[in-house]
């Protein structure tokens, strides 16, 4: 069985800055963390490979620094990693970002599973899953809470607004998890030794087939046009004491003016 893992390197929240002209995220001074959804994914891919064998594959598309995040993964238990990086991916929404993960999944697939979060806290779209899997036209569920896997499927608990909803989908698919999917390990010693010394496998846009409007910001249907700081301005009026009432007939007059009563 071969599975792949999705993952992305997020900025550390106490590092993000903006590039205020084309809005994308300054990631050549965020901190490098793997998406905590991802580490869950990454953490049933494992689980999985000692249930039913077989090699897990972690592919991540980012800077040169990303592949601290691919090294982590590896002292987890990952079998391979792949580094997406050319300066041509930059500023990919997650349209071209699907595309560009796709070409490899194809090119080195296929796979029998692929895992990843279901959202990312740099974006919370919780869209590059579902469309990878439109791309490779396999069956995926999202949110996905609970699986039990069998040798050719699996049956996943989906957590919705409505409630559980429960799906069986067969091998290929795409599945997106929630944190109360699994418990997250801690790497080994030697874990963290195969990880420090794992050659990473680096791809561009070349190794990928692909042409450079197809991928990052000239590839992408969707892009930020304006970014600002909303300003938050109230206007308060006090009343204590013997003008409780007053404020409490003033609260009912503004709501009156504005329609809710």
């Amino acid at each position: 069985m071969r599975i792949a893992v999705l993952i992305k390197q997020v900025p550390d929240s106490d590092c993000v800055k903006i590039n205020e002209k084309d809005g994308t995220i300054i990631r050549d001074s965020a901190g490098n963390v793997i998406n905590p959804l991802d580490l869950n994914a990454l953490e049933e891919a494992v689980r999985l490979k000692e249930l039913l064998t077989g090699t897990i594959t972690t592919i991540t598309m980012g800077p040169p620094q990303a592949e601290f995040a691919l090294r982590e993964a590896i002292a987890l238990g990952a079998d391979n990693a792949v580094l997406l990086c050319d300066p041509a991916f930059a500023g990919a929404d997650t349209w071209a970002t699907a595309r560009t993960i796709v070409s490899f999944l194809k090119k080195d697939g296929p796979f029998d599973i692929i895992l990843t979060g279901a959202k990312t806290t740099d974006g919370e779209t919780g869209q590059v899953g579902p469309e990878v899997a439109a791309l490779l036209d396999v069956p995926f569920a999202t949110y996905v809470s609970r699986a039990e896997w069998q040798e050719n499927s699996v049956t996943v608990y989906r957590s919705v607004e409505e409630g559980i909803q429960i799906q069986s989908l067969p091998f290929p698919c795409l599945l997106t998890v929630l944190s109360n999917l699994n418990e997250t390990r801690m790497p080994t010693l030697a874990g963290k030794k195969k990880g420090r010394r794992y050659e990473i496998n680096t791809l561009g846009l070349a190794d990928l087939g692909l042409n450079r409007d197809e991928v990052g910001l000239s590839g992408s249907a969707t892009r930020v046009c304006q970014i600002f700081h909303p300003k938050v301005t109230r206007e308060t009026e006090f009343y204590m004491g013997k003008e409780l009432e007053n404020g409490i007939d003033r609260v009912i007059s503004i709501l009156r003016e504005k329609g809710i009563i």
